[in-house]
């Protein structure tokens, strides 16, 4: 038995198995994040996110050098798609714990609390949101919605596990170059916010 769920979220007309807990936009009794509706075209290039990482220079960009031959295998673990401003790509609470790369726009981090929100941090391209929740399994601790119109890539905790085991050596470097992001917004009082 399956049920949607709508409210003005990235989640937007999803469906949930029966039993899965779904609570409106800010609560945080989020159990199980929504998953990701399905993407038409997802073998669509990823010539512009390899560009996008590559010419990042804010100080928490992903530092993930790879040939064009490597992207290619690594972007075949990933899931494209396109938010509109305003819809949610991580909910506050949620156990989703895949981690999403940003190609374009802008992403705004807000942490909701009974006294209402508390805006933490902009996250634009050339970075990622999620690598908090995808290395410790906790909860999200913050929610990631969209500020400007985005173009973003999702790498899930068992398309990873697929990649490390056909191809060890590309993962971890994956894997490095998210825990260095983790690893600089966590050392930047400022920056620390941004970590979901």
């Amino acid at each position: 038995m399956l049920r949607t769920y709508s409210e003005t979220s990235l989640h937007k007309n999803v469906a949930f198995p029966a039993g899965d807990a779904v609570a409106p936009y800010g609560d945080v009794r989020h159990e199980r994040a929504p998953r990701m509706p399905p993407v038409v075209g997802a073998s669509e290039s990823f010539a512009s996110l390899q560009q996008i990482i590559a010419m990042a220079t804010q100080a928490d960009a992903l530092k993930l050098r790879l040939d064009t031959a490597q992207w290619k295998q690594f972007a075949a673990y990933l899931q494209p798609f396109s938010v509109e401003t305003g819809q949610s790509v991580i909910v506050q609470g949620a156990s989703d714990t895949s981690v999403y790369f940003v190609e374009s726009g802008a992403l705004h981090v807000h942490y909701a609390s009974t006294s209402g929100k508390l805006r933490l941090a902009l996250v634009g391209p050339g970075s990622v949101v999620g690598e908090g929740a995808f290395f410790s399994h906790a909860p999200r601790n913050a929610t990631v919605a969209v500020a400007s119109t985005s173009r973003l890539w999702m790498l899930n905790p068992m398309r990873y596990s697929e990649l490390a085991h056909r191809n060890p050596a590309l993962a971890l470097s994956v894997v490095t170059a998210l825990a260095g992001v983790l690893a600089r917004r966590t050392g930047n009082r400022p920056r620390r916010a941004a970590v979901t």
